[in-house]
C-alpha cells in the first residue's frame, strides 16, 4: 500500500500527477487536505474535531479529503483508515514550489512525509520549483517514477525520509544526492488596513542562501539537477555535544 498526501489540497494538479505515478506501482490511498495548507509545517489539530470525507475525484482511486493539516492526514490514514495494515511507502506532493534548504521546516508537504517516517514508514516528499497552479509536471512525474521505483526496490536503509526537489523547465541533467543547504528568510511584513479600519500584517520576504557548497540541494537545483536529500527528524547538533559537556559541572 502506498499512502499519498500533500499540502496544496486534494484537487491540486501536483497531487494528481503523483497519483498517476504512484498508482502504477500498486494499491494507493489518497488522504489530503480539503484546502491548501502550505506553510503549516508539522502542525496538528487539537482544538477542534478533524473530519474525513470520501471523495470521487480520481477514477478508481480511493481518496479522502481531510479538514485538518497535512500531518493530520497521515495520522488519520495510519491510525484509522489503514489501521493494522502495512504501508510500504508514503509519498507527499508534488508540491507547487521548492522545499529545498531550510524550507523543509516550514513545509506541510515535507512534514507529512516526515510524520510517516516517524512511524517507520519509508517516505518521500516531492517538490517542483514552480509555484504556478498550472505548472508542467511532465518531467517531475518521470523523476518521481524512477525514485519511487528505486525506494520500493532497495528500501531506505540509513534513513526513512527523502526530500526531493525538481527544477522547473525541460533541461534537467539528472539526479544529485546532496545535503541540505544553509539559508534563511529575510522577512518583511506588509502593513495594511482592512475594511473595518483595523491594521493587519502580511508576511513577505526573500530567501537568502548562506551556503555556496557544490554538494548542496540549492546548487543542484541551480544547475538543473534533481536534488535528493536524505533527511530526518533528529535535530540534535551532534558537533556541540562534547563542548557543552561543561554544563554538567555547573552545579
Amino acid at each position: 500500500m502506498i499512502l499519498i498526501t500533500n499540502d496544496d489540497g486534494i484537487i491540486a494538479p501536483g497531487i494528481k500527477a503523483l497519483i498517476e505515478v504512484a498508482s502504477g506501482f500498486g494499491e494507493v490511498l489518497v488522504v489530503a487536505p480539503d484546502a491548501p495548507q502550505s506553510g503549516q509545517g508539522h502542525a496538528i489539530t487539537i482544538t477542534r474535531p478533524v473530519k474525513l470525507r470520501k471523495v470521487d475525484l480520481y477514477n478508481g482511486i480511493t481518496a479522502y479529503e481531510c479538514s485538518g493539516t497535512p500531518v493530520d492526514c497521515v495520522k488519520l490514514a495510519k491510525n484509522v483508515l489503514l489501521k493494522n495494515q502495512k504501508i510500504d511507502l508514503c509519498v507527499s506532493g508534488i508540491n507547487h514550489g521548492s522545499n529545498a534548504s531550510i524550507n523543509i521546516l516550514y513545509s506541510g508537504t515535507m512534514s507529512a512525509a516526515m510524520e510517516a517516517s516517524l512511524e517507520g514508514i519509508n517516505s518521500i516528499g516531492f517538490s517542483l520549483s514552480d509555484y504556478s497552479f498550472d505548472a508542467d509536471f511532465s518531467l517531475a512525474k518521470k523523476y518521481a517514477e524512477v525514485i519511487i521505483r528505486d525506494v520500493l526496490m532497495h528500501k531506505l536503509n540509513d534513513c526513512r525520509l527523502l526530500n526531493v526537489n525538481i527544477p522547473a523547465g525541460q533541461d534537467i541533467k539528472g539526479i544529485k544526492v546532496c545535503r541540505q543547504a544553509r539559508g534563511r528568510w529575510i522577512e518583511e511584513f506588509k502593513e495594511g488596513i482592512d475594511p473595518r479600519g483595523e491594521k493587519y500584517y502580511w508576511l513577505t520576504g526573500k530567501f537568502e542562501y548562506e551556503d555556496h557548497g557544490e554538494d548542496t540541494d540549492i546548487y543542484a537545483l541551480e544547475n538543473n539537477f534533481v536534488s535528493v536529500v536524505p533527511s530526518g527528524f533528529d535535530l540534535t547538533a551532534y558537533p556541540a555535544l562534547n563542548s557543552l559537556k561543561r554544563m554538567e559541572n555547573l552545579i
